[in-house]
This record gives structure tokens, C-alpha cells and sequence, in this order.
């Protein structure tokens, strides 16, 4: 793959993420995300992978309800970027999370001594949190009383006062010597 087609699939990917984010209000989507975007070498065609939160129909109903709306989202990206072509978008059920929470609960089951051919199939599109647990070397949890307060007048690590540092404030730092980026529109 070339550094060409890269650049237009990662830009393709985030495009279609800020559309289907702020510009598709169809119920039928459910809480979807574009994981990958591999195009053609020539340009004319696209697979947008996407990942569904769900059961298993719901996931369906997500693909089919995205597919028909990919003709309103290859219009707008007409309008956005400026590329020779759009490519004709085709989506396909990304399930490598759906695979790798399968691949957890195998390793758990055998983990716990369960016999490989006892072991239910799993339906579970994506892992369930479980508690973590403390290891030699981690830091102890907030509110132990072994841990020390802090010094520094009580505020978060990281922030400082009225005209400090930037930190937690939902604005990333400037980083010197770069212009901020202008969107061309």
C-alpha cells in the first residue's frame, strides 16, 4: 500500500466518523464506529469497516442502515476534501473486538480449569470489565491511608492556578514551533 492511499484511508476513516457523529440521525444506527478504511489502489472503491455495539441483529440492522446511508456521506465528503475522487463506500462488520472478547473468555474458562470441549459458545460483543488486581510495584489505590496527601495546596496534579498551565482544561497545549491547523473549506 502506498503512503498516498494511506493518508486518503485514514482521512476517509476520520471524515466518516465526524459525519456519522454529527450529520446521521438515522435510529436505525446504533453506537457504531468506523475502525478502518482500505481503499483501492485506483481510487474507485473504499471497504469501511465498522464496529457495532450489540446483538448480533442489531449489528445487521447497523450495517444495512450505514450502507444506505453511505450515499449521503460520500456526497457530503464530495463537499469537504478535496480529492480527485470519492470512492464508492461499501461496509463490512468489523468483529475483531467480538473475536478477541471470545479469545478472553476461552482463556478464562481454561484459566478456571474448565475442559475445553465443556465450554459454551460466548455472545458478547465486547469484553465485561472485570475488577483489576493489585500487582507488587502499583501504586496503592486514592483514599488508602498509606497514601501521602498532597502538598501543593490540595489541586490535582497536573493543573496549576489562574493562568497556569493549559492541563485538564479541554484544550490541548501549543506545541512551540508549529502552526495550528486551519481546516480549508
Amino acid at each position: 500500500m502506498s503512503q498516498r492511499t494511506e493518508r486518503v484511508d485514514e482521512l476517509l476513516r476520520q471524515e466518516i466518523g465526524a459525519l456519522l457523529a454529527k450529520e446521521i440521525a438515522d435510529p436505525r444506527i446504533g453506537f457504531a464506529t468506523i475502525t478502518d478504511v482500505e481503499t483501492s489502489p485506483d481510487l474507485r472503491h473504499a471497504k469501511v469497516w465498522v464496529s457495532v455495539i450489540g446483538e448480533k441483529t442489531d449489528r445487521a440492522a447497523t450495517v444495512r442502515a450505514l450502507q444506505q446511508a453511505m450515499g449521503f456521506i460520500r456526497h457530503e465528503l464530495g463537499k469537504r476534501l478535496r480529492i480527485k475522487r470519492i470512492p464508492d463506500l461499501h461496509v463490512h462488520l468489523d468483529n475483531s473486538a467480538e473475536r478477541g472478547t471470545r479469545v478472553l473468555h476461552l482463556l478464562n474458562e481454561l484459566e478456571s480449569g474448565a475442559d475445553p470441549e465443556t465450554i459454551a459458545p460466548f455472545e458478547e460483543s465486547l469484553p465485561t470489565p472485570v475488577p483489576r488486581l493489585h500487582h507488587e510495584g502499583d501504586a496503592e489505590p486514592p483514599g488508602d491511608p498509606a497514601t501521602p496527601a498532597p502538598k501543593h495546596g490540595g489541586r490535582p496534579s497536573g493543573r496549576s492556578g489562574p493562568g497556569g498551565s493549559r492541563a485538564g482544561r479541554g484544550t490541548p497545549p501549543r506545541v512551540e514551533g508549529r502552526k495550528p491547523r486551519t481546516r480549508r473549506g
